[in-house]
């Protein structure tokens, strides 16, 4: 980026046209995702008020948890994060989200600097205009607390910055560096596993970059970075019992019984729902055949951003080390993609519920620059006019596909904003109607079913306390256990259950006969009954 000069009596603005236009581009994105923030958009669950109870928990000095609530396996980055404007605010969505706005923010800010770094300034902008777009799938993966990806996300970025910067000669304190590098390891590890396949291929581009100081104290301080970072997890696992470690836990939710889907169906999935709706192409209700092409040219993408990567290294030949660089940082992000994509077409998940499941495939952002280099090269390439008529008819192909995915993107993004929130702030206001009604009137102490309870905690900053059972009424998965244990100790239960769920036509048909069944009043879609006796069938 250029700097501010005085020439002529005139004034240099500080950025550059395309450094300025990526700004743009950014805060658009920013003051987008601002705006979905303050009206709890997307809308909120009980997953995601698991972290938020463990961030008011970890405000008032209550607990320290090292993973999400009834699990071994989610790191608590997020709810550490968010803890302190919980504790200086209070409880809400608003607040919770926050944090990851500015991880998004810092996410934005740190591709386009990688981007720069590797590719040219206007591909960068490209980049970062792209990113700034986003549907419900997109957001909800940046805004919404539910562990891992918005954290990991700038974690990759800056190891890649960080090894940009020593191979090239440009980072002063090079252990420091090189220590942050194995912190930020840690720290992902920690916090999300879905990120290992980036994790790897970083650490051998970290090792190609610096392999002869790493023999030395700069090795040392990568392994107690990486201890550092990871040692709340290591702790935790140390203290665990037999079948209670991250890596036992991690085996038995990813692992399915019953037959596996044939491949050709995983990679269906995989490819042609979750690619294009981890990229913001789709709508969070599924694909159109007219939107998967972008999941049929992505391998064919990724093969030529691999070849133009080994093409720029070779030209490179025996130069500098910070003139191969940007090719084998540019391989990584190939490698992290193909690593990530054949990771989750392994999972039957990818054939069975895709859309569910296209989450996970959040993380290939890292690789966008990657992916789409090879077209900006050959449309860069054909409008010099450079290049014989066989390159032009390819560059114009690249000018199209390019020019698809941008209007694809932008078109998703206005329908969800224009069409798409509705929905989630009326679920949204039912919530707080509902939470506001017990928080006055009571009952203080309910049964609910799982998406209904923690939710309802959060909204009411535990003044409702609620324990969870599953739709035959029988206990369900209650995270944090004393929640479970003070209903139990109450004695006069009430029951919370969406109007007409399973749970609410076993529960009216329980108490039919019932003279004391008490009162049942309906508030925001929802059945709140406050029976004269306890009701706890499972006893």
């Amino acid at each position: 980026m250029s700097h501010p000069e005085q020439h002529r009596g005139r004034w240099r603005p500080p950025l550059d046209r395309p450094a300025l236009v990526a700004l743009l581009f950014g805060l658009a994105g920013v003051v987008y995702r601002l705006v979905l923030t303050v009206y709890t958009v997307p809308v909120s669950n009980s997953d995601e008020a698991t972290f938020g109870l463990a961030a008011l928990h970890i405000g008032q000095g209550r607990e320290h948890p090292v993973f999400l609530y009834g699990q071994h396996y989610m790191g608590m980055v997020e709810s550490y994060l968010a803890a302190p404007l919980v504790a200086l605010f209070g409880p809400s969505w608003p607040v919770l989200r926050l944090p990851m706005l500015a991880l998004y923010a810092v996410f934005l800010y740190l591709i386009h600097r990688l981007t720069r770094r590797l590719c040219t300034p206007w591909f960068a902008a490209f980049v970062v205009g792209l990113l700034a777009l986003g549907p419900e799938r997109v957001v909800r993966d940046q805004l919404t607390v539910v562990g891992g990806r918005p954290e990991v996300k700038p974690a990759v970025l800056l190891m890649l910055l960080i090894t940009v910067g020593l191979a090239a000669g440009t980072v002063h304190r090079r252990r420091l560096a090189i220590g942050l590098f194995g912190l930020l390891v840690g720290l992902a590890v920690w916090s999300d596993w879905l990120i290992l396949p980036y994790l790897a291929v970083a650490g051998l581009a970290l090792v190609w970059a610096v392999r002869r100081d790493l023999l030395g104290w700069s090795g040392l301080l990568l392994v107690a970075g990486t201890v550092v970072g990871v040692a709340p997890m290591i702790v935790d696992n140390l203290r665990a019992g037999p079948g209670d470690d991250s890596l036992s836990v991690f085996r038995e939710v990813s692992t399915k019984t019953g037959p596996l889907p044939p491949w050709s169906d995983r990679i269906r999935g995989g490819l042609l729902e979750g690619v294009p709706l981890a990229h913001g192409l789709c709508p969070v209700d599924g694909c159109g055949r007219w939107q998967q092409w972008f999941g049929v040219l992505y391998p064919v993408l990724l093969v030529a951003g691999a070849a133009l990567a080994v093409l720029a290294y070779r030209r490179a030949g025996r130069g500098p080390r910070g003139e191969r660089v940007g090719p084998v940082v540019q391989l990584t992000l190939v490698a992290g993609a193909v690593l990530t994509l054949l990771s989750y077409v392994r999972s039957p998940l990818a054939a069975t519920s895709p859309l569910d499941n296209a989450r996970y495939l959040s993380v290939l952002q890292l690789s966008l620059p990657a992916v789409l280099w090879p077209l900006w090269v050959a449309a860069l390439t054909a409008w010099r006019g450079t290049c014989s008529v066989l390159g032009r008819l390819a560059g114009a192909l690249s000018v199209a596909v390019l020019a698809a995915l941008t209007v694809a993107m932008l078109v998703i993004t206005v329908l969800f904003a224009a069409t798409g929130t509705a929905a989630s702030r009326t679920e949204e206001r039912q919530a707080r109607e509902l939470a506001a009604a017990l928080r006055a009137d009571g009952p203080h102490e309910v049964y609910g079913d799982y998406w209904t309870c923690n939710r309802l905690i959060f909204n009411t900053d535990e003044s409702v306390i609620c324990g969870v059972l599953d739709a035959d009424l029988s206990p369900g998965q209650n995270r944090y256990r004393p929640y479970w244990r003070q209903v139990g100790r109450a004695a006069r239960p009430g029951y919370v259950t969406e109007i007409d769920s399973p749970m609410d036509r076993r529960l009216r048909a329980l108490l039919a006969d019932r003279a004391d069944a008490g009162p049942v009043r309906e508030v925001g879609g929802y059945r709140v009954y406050h029976p004269d006796t306890p009701v706890r069938p499972w006893r």
